[in-house]
């Protein structure tokens, strides 16, 4: 399943900060950013619901984020 989140990650500089940490999630070739997007979007291709884990870490980090549907 493809879960996108709008956040308020704005650079790759703060990609980089965040990528080892969403890595212990899910493995690095199932996820990106697209800074582009005004909504700063993460997408992620994950077998399990791992909306909370996401969330949480991002939030924890001061990156705001939520899923959009």
């Amino acid at each position: 399943m493809i879960y996108v989140f709008k956040t308020i990650v704005k650079t790759k500089s703060q990609v980089k900060k965040l990528s080892p940490l969403i890595n212990q999630i899910v493995p690095s070739d199932k996820w990106n950013f697209d800074l582009e997007d005004c909504d700063k979007i993460l997408r992620i291709d994950s077998e399990e619901n791992i909306v909370l884990k996401i969330k949480d870490l991002l939030n924890i980090h001061k990156f705001n984020c939520e899923e959009l549907e």
